[in-house]
């Protein structure tokens, strides 16, 4: 690794720890966006540099602009015991990043006549039991069937280690009560993606693994890409661990058979973008088919739950992003895509529990790549009477006895949830904010009369957060 100016490595460091910025340290960032190609390798290079040491489990990387690659490298141990470092062709689990390719697998069979997404479920499986709720494919694909996921049942990881049928698999849930009727709300559920994989099977006449290694890596050159299997041996396969910097260990085994279709695929960072340049064209599905799964999906009245068919989907300075994470028993990953200015970005982890870990790495680097650093943007300052409107208790809707504070320190608002630590706010204008370690937006809204009422927060797949301003006083923030 070339060496870096000792000043380059200390603002870096700072931005990835992000504090806080002052006019002339946003001024240096604005400018780095002029960077050439080298400059923005090298920026990114410290940045991962940084966030994984070079003697604990660590990560592989590519960013890609345009067709051009700005950064492919490993950072930090494959293996420990062996002593062997990570370099960026080797094959990490990908955990839910698994669930766009099975969402493309099942838009590849809607092409072909095979599927409706507006069907129901039972329809393909019949022997459901949806208690005669109209379940279709698109509540799976978007979360919002309703059907809770294994994951959060209360005996999930007793068992981890059971190799399972798809039938012996989907027995273990089916019974479990519903959490809401079909459309009316969002719950992540990996029972709706397993169920998906065996309508694949059902629909297609081969399994989930033969259809996604057939018809989808093979198709597009993905050839070290896998379905998960313990007894195959896969070249340049990482080592997965748990525990902390203190004392790592082992991760845990855990049965491919269980995460299935919802996140049992393996990957690296090449075969990743492969994938990403495929979906720039028709080779797997029509263009305008893949709209669909790049458009966030709405309840049943009408709000969006930003998430779409293996997706999440937001919004940075004016683009487009799509995004989804993947933690599975050693692992993180991340993906982001920003489809206006080409980019495509990949953090494949075996080390899921050093912060900042591959969600915040990836969107740092997307934006870096995009020549608008989280950092960079600009914030307005408000007043003191106008920042004192926004203080208070606000109640968060749909979660009892929970809620967001703001509170004020200077010229600064803070906000927490309870139970949480406390957070700055930056002003992006009158009514709307942000985190600087986030491209969600915090916007305050007024009544008739402009007072504060409300405050929402959108970040991530699910409804936008609602809070109402209640007469409770917010607690004093601990700093």
């Amino acid at each position: 690794m070339r060496v870096m100016p000792l000043n380059k490595i200390l603002l870096l460091v700072w931005l990835l720890l992000a504090i806080s910025v002052n006019p002339i340290v946003a001024a240096e960032v604005a400018a780095a966006q002029a960077e050439p190609v080298d400059e923005i390798a090298t920026d990114l290079d410290v940045l991962f540099a940084f966030a994984y040491p070079e003697d604990a489990p660590g990560a592989a990387v590519i960013v890609v602009r345009d067709g051009e690659t700005l950064l492919r490298a490993g950072y930090g141990m494959a293996n420990l015991e062996l002593g062997v470092a990570i370099e960026p062709d080797m094959v990490f689990r990908i955990g839910s990043v698994t669930k766009q390719f099975t969402a493309v697998a099942l838009l590849m069979l809607v092409q072909e006549g095979k599927v409706k997404l507006d069907s129901p479920l039972t329809d393909y499986l019949p022997d459901y039991p949806t208690g005669g709720r109209t379940i279709t494919l698109h509540h799976l694909l978007t979360h919002t069937s309703g059907i809770r996921s294994y994951t959060r049942m209360e005996n999930f990881l007793d068992d981890i280690e059971e190799e399972l049928s798809v039938a012996e698999m989907i027995d273990r849930f089916k019974d479990e009560p519903y959490e809401f009727a079909p459309g009316e709300s969002y719950a992540y559920s990996n029972s709706a993606y397993f169920l998906l994989g065996a309508v694949i099977e059902k629909v297609s006449g081969l399994s989930y693994e033969q259809f996604v290694e057939e018809r989808i890596f093979a198709a597009l050159g993905m050839e070290h890409s896998f379905y998960g299997d313990h007894a195959e041996i896969i070249p340049r396969r990482v080592a997965g661990y748990a525990g902390k910097p203190s004392d790592y260990r082992n991760a845990r085994y855990f049965s491919m058979s269980q995460p299935y279709s919802a996140g049992a695929l393996l990957s690296t960072v090449d075969d990743l973008a492969k994938w990403d340049a495929a979906l720039y064209g028709d080779r797997l599905v029509a263009a305008e088919r893949l709209e669909q799964a790049w458009t966030a999906a709405e309840l049943n009245d009408g709000r969006s739950i930003h998430y779409g068919y293996g997706w999440s989907i937001g919004e940075y300075q004016g683009y487009k992003i799509l995004r989804h994470g993947g933690a599975i028993f050693g692992f993180a990953a991340h993906v982001v895509r920003i489809p206006e200015a080409k980019i495509f970005v990949a953090v494949l982890s075996n080390n899921p529990v050093l912060p900042p870990g591959p969600a915040e790495l990836a969107l740092r680097a997307a934006a870096m790549a995009l020549g608008k650093p989280l950092e960079a943007r600009p914030e307005v300052k408000l007043d003191s009477a106008l920042l004192d409107e926004y203080v208070g208790r606000y109640e968060i809707e749909g979660e009892v006895e929970n809620w967001r504070a703001v509170t004020r320190r200077g010229d600064r608002l803070f906000t927490q949830r309870r139970r949480g630590q406390p957070f700055p706010l930056f002003a992006a204008g009158k009514d709307r904010f942000y985190y600087r370690d986030s491209i969600g937006v915090m916007r305050f809204v007024r009544g008739d009369n402009g007072e504060v009422l409300a405050m929402e927060w959108t970040d991530g797949p699910g409804p936008t957060e609602r809070a109402r301003k209640s007469q409770r006083e917010p607690p004093a923030p601990h700093l």
